[in-house]
């Protein structure tokens, strides 16, 4: 999956810090819908979530570095990543030692969003986007005859029952000052109509703004599962999958963001949507931000992941000069 990374370093001859500036550039199972010229030519892959943009901005930011070199400070290390959709290129990176390789000191990321006008930047210091995970509920009863249902163990009756019974965990066990999301969206069990199914997978995701809403809902999920199950005679099993981390800003980077972007800056909610750029937050600094690309004349106003998602690659050049300038604004401490 590596294989398809690629690293580029620009050395600056005055010093500074060791920057990171980073795109993904995976796809999404998408029928492209929109008719360019440039659509994809792969049925069912599609650039939905702007990440062909993002990789642009960031080329078209490498290409403005080796053009004008004397705006180098440091180190510049650009990467453009894999799988950002799933599993996590991001956390595979860091596996391999990329932010020690290279020192990396602070990274910075872009998302393209439809949510926002042309020419808005947006972000907020703290917490912007949700930690999620992925939860796995196998109900397993006995199967029996539908005419004679008190031989078996209903498992979709008991799937119902848990299903109600988990969304009484954001209400009542995370704090009112907190929040969290808890969506399922598929559920599968059953082989008649007129049999009482045996077992049942039910699965969803799992979404919150903090580690303690979020380990309260992985714990509380597995608790209320089997014991509701149980008081129909079923079984639960329960896994979950934990995927990204909270999109994290460090306060002093969202500073200079704001310093640079000026007018065109917003400061914006935090969203429930997950991003691997969390992982690298882990272990440096980091800074993500949105950049506005809604039209409503020109018709740019599809959501990600749509089929019919495009935007004006005028809007590419915010990115690229707000990386320009985040290269002096993220040094001046430096400088001091």
């Amino acid at each position: 999956m590596l294989t398809t990374a690629t690293i580029a370093v620009f050395h600056g001859k005055q010093a500074g810090k060791t920057l990171a500036f980073r795109s993904d550039i995976d796809a999404l199972p998408v029928t492209e819908e929109t008719g360019v010229s440039f659509a994809s030519k792969t049925e069912g892959k599609m650039h939905a979530c702007g990440h062909d943009g993002h990789a642009s901005a960031l080329l078209g930011f490498a290409k403005y570095l080796s053009q004008h070199p004397e705006v180098i400070k440091g180190t510049i290390v650009l990467i453009f990543q894999p799988a950002e959709e799933g599993p996590g290129g991001a956390q595979l990176l860091i596996n391999e030692g990329l932010t020690e390789k290279f020192g990396i000191d602070q990274i910075v990321g872009i998302h393209l969003f439809p949510e926002f006008p042309e020419g808005i930047i947006a972000c907020r210091p703290g917490a912007m986007m949700a930690r999620n995970g992925e939860v796995t509920i196998k109900i397993k009863g006995t199967s029996a005859h539908g005419a004679q249902p008190q031989q078996g163990q209903d498992a979709i009756l008991a799937s119902s029952a848990v299903i109600q019974g988990l969304h009484s965990i954001i209400s009542r066990n995370i704090s009112p000052l907190d929040t969290g999301v808890l969506t399922f969206g598929e559920i599968t069990g059953g082989q008649a109509m007129n049999i009482i199914a045996g077992e049942v997978k039910i699965e969803g995701t799992m979404r919150a703004f903090s580690d303690e809403a979020y380990d309260i809902m992985t714990q509380r999920v597995k608790e209320l599962a089997e014991f509701i199950a149980q008081g129909y005679g079923c079984q639960a099993e329960v896994s979950f999958n934990h995927m990204y981390r909270v999109v994290d800003n460090d306060a002093k980077m969202v500073q200079a963001l704001e310093e640079v972007a000026g007018k065109n800056y917003v400061e914006c909610q935090p969203y429930m949507l997950a991003e691997d750029f969390s992982m690298y937050q882990q272990v440096v600094p980091g800074l993500f931000f949105f950049v506005g690309i809604r039209n409503e004349e020109k018709g740019y106003t599809y959501p990600l992941h749509s089929g019919k998602m495009q935007f004006d690659e005028k809007n590419l050049l915010s990115a690229i000069t707000c990386y320009v300038q985040l290269i002096e604004a993220l040094n001046k401490e430096v400088e001091r």
